[in-house]
């Protein structure tokens, strides 16, 4: 009886191939594209209950090998979250087509005819951790935009994976999107990631979405370019004039509604007026769900006499960098406004900050002087996020500020290139 050998292709024959797809990609028609991912979405809620099978022997090794909570919520999917993918999925096919949107365009003194268009990047490469949304999210933005997407997901999240590629390249077929257009590598480690790090000439974008330590070890062997969707140490601030119910939902909604997201709220400062007002109220709220609480020596003290019921932790110097990721929270008192910002620009990540007030000079400084992404003024850092954005989905939040900051969309995934038209110019 013949063996069968099965061939698993190379990370530089995965990318080879697509680089050929992206070049077909790049000139098909938005309609075409659009058209592909609106059919991604229809298969993701006829095949859901595979995808909702593999997805549970995820979780039950995740679990069996003693993944904390939030990585477990990151990585669980339910009906609710897929037919959020596919409602997400219609969302982008929706948008308009930023392949060959005219930035700018005008005649130069010397009559030739310049338009600066926007154009894909060609091949984006993405690595993320347990987060099987990002498999379908990253897929829907990069063919929508007319890259070629090659994913890399953890081996948490292996069959998850494995299902949701299977249903969108089974999808696909027939819609015109070339093979090779979206690929998943599986089963590596650290070599196959640093593998397509280096994939020069062949990846145009590497897109990390993850925690400290896949960033590091990309910064150690990437040779492509790099925009990291790092982490969330974000804040929200207290002002002197913040009213007390609205301080207490947006802290309380910025920590405990999702607290293992990179746009949670790892941070709690108050201005020293405020704090007597407002925050024993805000700590009871967030004692109350659950959140661990690390408190500064002034934040104790203020708590001995007003909430002493509340079990508050010494904070140490480490905890002000930490990004929990969990119903865990630092807690600090600080003595104006210009303290909280000096606090926020040594500690934060860039990712998203909150100040919470009722003077607009206040809210304009912290606007201005806050170094982040994304700065809110009486909302919380909950909002960081393409889908609320507008943008349908994100493939992650850039605290870089080239070429990217803030959540990676559509235009974020396009470079663009000049058109210049003459009759006959020569320079003299």
């Amino acid at each position: 009886m013949e063996s069968t050998i099965i061939t698993i292709p190379t990370v530089a024959e995965v990318c080879a191939s697509a680089r050929r797809a992206a070049v077909e990609l790049a000139e098909l028609p938005g309609t075409v594209r659009s058209a592909a991912l609106v059919t991604i979405a229809d298969a993701l809620e006829a095949h859901s209950e595979q995808i909702l099978a593999a997805n549970a022997h995820d979780l039950e090794a995740g679990r069996a090998a003693g993944l904390e909570p939030a990585l477990i919520d990151r990585l669980s999917l339910d009906e609710r979250r897929l037919a959020a993918m596919a409602a997400s999925t219609r969302q982008i096919a929706a948008l308009p087509d930023p392949v060959g949107e005219v930035v700018e365009g005008r005649q130069l003194p010397n009559g030739l005819e310049l338009r600066k268009v926007r154009v894909p990047l060609g091949v984006v490469a993405v690595v993320y951790e347990a987060r099987p949304n990002v498999t379908i999210d990253a897929a829907a933005l990069c063919l929508k935009s007319g890259n070629a997407v090659v994913l890399r997901g953890s081996r948490a999240a292996t069959e998850s994976n494995a299902a949701l590629l299977k249903v969108a390249r089974e999808a696909l077929d027939g819609t015109g999107i070339p093979a090779g257009a979206l690929s998943l590598l599986s089963g590596g480690g650290h070599e196959q990631l640093a593998e397509l790090a280096t994939q020069n000439g062949l990846v145009d974008l590497l897109i990390p979405r993850g925690g400290e330590g896949l960033k590091a070890a990309l910064m150690e062997v990437a040779t492509v370019p790099v925009i990291y969707a790092a982490a969330g140490n974000c804040h929200v601030y207290l002002d002197a004039s913040a009213g007390s119910e609205r301080a207490r939902a947006i802290v309380h909604n910025a920590k405990v509604q999702r607290p293992g997201v990179c746009n949670a709220a790892e941070k709690l400062l108050v201005h020293a007026e405020a704090a007597p007002r407002v925050l024993p109220a805000v700590l009871r709220d967030l004692a109350a769900s659950g959140v661990r609480l690390h408190a500064d020596e002034r934040t104790r003290a203020l708590a001995a006499e007003l909430a002493p019921e509340i079990a508050l932790i010494p904070a140490t110097a480490g905890d002000w960098d930490t990004e929990y990721l969990a119903l865990e929270m630092a807690v600090g008192i600080v003595d104006d406004l210009d303290a909280a910002i000096a606090h926020i620009n040594a500690h934060g990540s860039g990712h998203s900050e909150a100040i919470v007030t009722d003077e607009i000079a206040a809210a304009r400084r912290f606007q201005q002087r806050v170094d982040a992404a994304c700065v809110y003024v009486n909302a919380s850092t909950r909002f960081t996020d393409g889908g609320e954005f507008g943008m349908g989905a994100e493939i992650g939040n850039s605290t870089q500020k080239l070429h990217v900051r803030g959540p990676i969309g559509l235009r974020e995934l396009c470079t663009y290139k000049y058109l210049i038209e003459g009759s006959g110019h020569v320079r003299g």
